[in-house]
């Protein structure tokens, strides 16, 4: 397949676009920044460049996809404009290019806690609402999406074995290795098409896990 995964460069978006390279698939990374295209070829992925919160549209980039995965975040630090422009205004455009251009498959990085931004503090409430706004977006969209909320995202190695549960509200780590691996088998897994699932380290075979 050929994969576009906006917010190429972040941690997850990395490991997630060497998994796909390794498995033969085309996988391309948008990005903003040309200095990040070396990291991406590294990984064995194709860079992009394009501006997922200035561009009024990504068609052109998403055009010629099988499938799309949103991993691009304003990160820690950010201001609650920049939550607003990239975490749901982002996600907007890609799922907006993907009806646009005919692309079907969407899968959503999400967090856990979306389902209930009212709960969090005054700092997280904004993130949460961006990303609650933008799940719902996408899930209205009549897109075959997914949509992974996971746990805290750690850097221990990854293990293969998670719990992944559409009962939502959980707490718990889940390493970025097997986030990774989670949302590449999602694209090759009809089971998990219009499922909204929090993921967390576990005991269960990816492969098994989302047999939904």
């Amino acid at each position: 397949m050929d994969i576009l995964v906006a917010g190429g460069h972040g941690q997850v978006a990395l490991r997630l676009l060497k998994l796909l390279a390794a498995d033969g698939h085309t996988a391309r990374g948008l990005i903003r920044k040309p200095s990040q295209a070396a990291d991406l070829q590294a990984a064995g992925a194709v860079p992009v460049i394009g501006d997922l919160e200035n561009d009024e549209s990504l068609a052109g980039y998403v055009k010629g996809a099988d499938a799309v995965v949103f991993a691009a975040g304003a990160g820690p630090g950010s201001g609650p404009a920049r939550k607003r422009t990239v975490d749901l205004g982002g996600a907007i455009k890609l799922a907006d290019a993907a009806v646009e251009t005919g692309v079907r498959r969407y899968v959503m990085v999400s967090s856990i806690g979306a389902q209930d931004p009212a709960s969090a503090g005054p700092s997280m409430r904004t993130y949460l609402e961006a990303k609650a706004e933008a799940d719902a977006y996408v899930v209205a969209s009549g897109l075959d999406c997914t949509i992974v909320r996971p746990g805290s995202l750690k850097d221990d190695p990854g293990t293969g074995l998670v719990r992944a549960t559409r009962e939502l509200g959980g707490r718990g780590p889940i390493p970025r290795d097997d986030v990774a691996a989670v949302l590449a088998a999602c694209l090759t897994m009809p089971s998990t098409i219009g499922v909204t699932f929090e993921l967390f380290a576990g005991d269960t075979p990816i492969a098994e896990a989302l047999k939904f």
